[in-house]
C-alpha cells in the first residue's frame, strides 16, 4: 500500500482575488443592493466555475434567480428561498450518496459543489431587485434562511424510540481559499456522506443526522451553532445520544480533541475577518455562568484511539495553550489546562474548529446532557504530488479523491466506535 506520506503533498502558492463575474439572472441587479461578499466574489475564479460545471450544480443559481424574477411578495420570496435551500442540500446529499445522476465527471464524494452553488444563490438574492419594497433587513433574513436550509441545519430529523441510537455530526465549508481556491473540506464531505444514514454498531443501529457550518466568526457569535443543536440536545423522545463536531486539522492524522478553550485567536475567516477575544455567547442561549475557560470532550477517546478505524492514526490530543493563574504569558501544556488558567488555545487551536467544539460542549454542560460529545479533527486533505501548485494545478486528481474517501470512511468508523460504547438499544426482537 502506498504510504500516507507519499500521498500527502504541501499545498502551493496563494491566489489573488479577482473581480466577480455577472450573475446569469432574469432579475435585474439593483444599484442599491449591498456589495457582494468576499466569498461571493470568489465565484469568479475559474476553479470555482469548473467545479460547478463538472458537477452539474452550475444551473442552480441561474434557476433560482429566474424564479426570484417572478416573486411578488416577501412571503413568496421566503417560501421560495427556503424550498430552494433545502433542495440544494438534498441534491448535494443525494449526489454524494450515489442517488440520481452525477451531473458531470467530478467525483460524487465532493463537497465543493454545495459550497459554490450556495454562494451563487446568495449572490442572486443580494443582487435581486424585487417588484416590491424590500428592506435590507428582510433581504438579510432571506439570505440567512438560504444559509440555514442549504446547510441541513433546519432538517435534522432524529427518530424517536429506544430501538435506535441518535447521533448528530457537523462539518465545515472549505476554507483558506485565497491560498488555494480548489480546496475541499473533508469534514463537509463526511457530513454529506453520513446525513440520514443508519450504521451498525456494537450497541445496535445508530441514525446519523448532519449539518454543515460556515467558516465565519460572525455566524458563530450570532449563536448559529447553539440554535442548530439546541432542539436536539433538549430532553425528549428524540434527544441526541451522541454528537461529534468535525473539522479538518493536521497532516496525516486524526485527533480527538480533549480540551476546548474559550478564546478566538484572530485567524482570518472565509470573509477575511479576524477576531481576537473571548468566545462570545449570545443572549438567550443556555450557558454556564460564569463562562468557563475550558470544556472537555465526553467522547470515549480511549476506545476510539485503540480501535482499528482506518489507514490514518488517531490520537488523544491533550495539548492546550494557557495563561497560568497569576501569569501573564501564554504557556503550552501537553497534558491539558491547569487550575485557574485562562485559555489561549484548545487542543483544536484557537480557530473555528476549537470554537464549535467549545460551543457544543458548553451547551451540553448547560443542559446537563449526559451523552458522549466532542470534536474530531480529520487529516488535511491535499492534492497528489504532481498537483500541488494552485496556479497550474487541476481541481481534482486520483490521490485527492482517494484521500477524501478514506477520510470519510474513517470518520464513519470513528463514529461507529463511539456509538458502540453506548448502552445497547432496546430491540423488540430481544423481548
Amino acid at each position: 500500500m502506498r504510504s500516507i506520506s507519499a500521498r500527502i503533498a504541501v499545498l502551493g502558492a496563494a491566489l489573488a482575488l479577482c473581480a466577480p463575474v455577472a450573475t446569469a439572472t432574469s432579475a435585474a441587479a439593483s444599484p442599491d443592493a449591498p456589495a457582494l461578499t468576499v466569498e461571493e466574489q470568489r465565484l469568479a475564479k475559474p476553479a470555482a466555475q469548473e467545479i460547478l460545471r463538472r458537477s452539474g450544480f452550475d444551473v442552480l443559481a441561474p434557476e433560482f434567480a429566474r424564479a426570484l424574477g417572478g416573486v411578488r411578495s416577501y412571503g413568496e420570496a421566503a417560501r421560495l428561498t427556503g424550498r430552494s435551500g433545502q433542495r440544494l442540500w438534498e441534491r448535494a446529499v443525494d449526489r454524494v450518496q450515489g442517488r440520481g445522476p452525477a451531473g458531470g465527471d467530478l467525483s460524487r464524494d465532493d463537497d465543493r459543489p454545495l459550497y459554490w452553488a450556495r454562494l451563487g444563490m446568495s449572490r442572486a438574492l443580494r443582487e435581486w431587485t424585487p417588484a416590491f419594497d424590500l428592506s435590507e433587513e428582510r433581504r438579510a433574513a432571506l439570505i440567512a434562511r438560504l444559509e440555514r436550509t442549504s446547510r441541513g441545519q433546519d432538517s435534522i430529523e432524529l427518530p424517536a424510540g429506544s430501538d435506535v441510537k441518535r447521533i448528530v455530526v457537523t462539518g465545515f465549508d472549505p476554507f483558506q481559499l485565497d491560498a488555494d481556491i480548489r480546496r475541499s473540506n473533508p469534514s463537509g464531505a463526511a457530513a454529506l456522506a453520513l446525513d440520514g444514514t443508519t450504521i451498525r454498531t456494537a450497541s445496535g443501529p445508530a441514525r446519523i443526522e448532519t449539518a454543515v457550518f460556515p467558516v465565519r466568526w460572525g455566524d458563530f457569535a450570532d449563536g448559529r451553532v447553539e440554535r442548530t443543536l439546541l432542539p436536539h440536545f433538549r430532553s425528549g423522545p428524540r434527544q441526541v445520544d451522541m454528537f461529534t463536531t468535525v473539522s479538518q486539522g493536521r497532516v496525516g492524522r486524526f485527533d480527538v480533541e480533549r480540551f476546548n478553550g474559550a478564546w478566538r485567536g484572530g485567524s482570518p475567516d472565509n470573509a477575511n475577518v479576524s477576531r481576537t477575544e473571548t468566545v462570545p455567547i449570545p443572549d438567550g442561549i443556555p450557558t454556564v455562568e460564569p463562562q468557563p475557560q475550558w470544556t472537555a470532550t465526553s467522547l470515549p477517546y480511549r476506545a476510539i484511539v485503540d480501535a482499528d478505524t482506518g489507514e490514518f492514526p488517531v490520537y488523544d490530543n491533550t495539548a492546550v495553550t494557557e495563561i497560568p493563574a497569576g501569569g501573564s504569558e501564554p504557556v503550552n501544556r501537553p497534558d491539558g489546562p491547569t487550575p485557574g488558567s485562562t485559555a489561549r488555545a484548545g487542543g483544536g487551536g484557537s480557530y473555528l474548529s476549537n470554537e464549535i467544539a467549545y460551543r457544543a460542549t458548553l451547551l451540553r454542560d448547560a443542559l446537563r446532557l449526559k451523552v458522549p460529545g466532542g470534536h474530531l479533527h480529520t487529516p488535511v486533505l491535499q492534492f497528489g504530488a504532481g498537483n500541488t501548485d494552485p496556479s497550474t494545478g487541476q481541481v481534482t486528481d486520483p490521490d485527492f479523491v482517494h484521500n477524501r474517501l478514506a477520510i470519510t470512511a474513517q470518520v464513519r468508523a470513528v463514529i461507529g466506535v463511539g456509538a458502540g460504547t453506548l448502552p445497547p438499544v432496546h430491540s423488540p426482537d430481544t423481548d
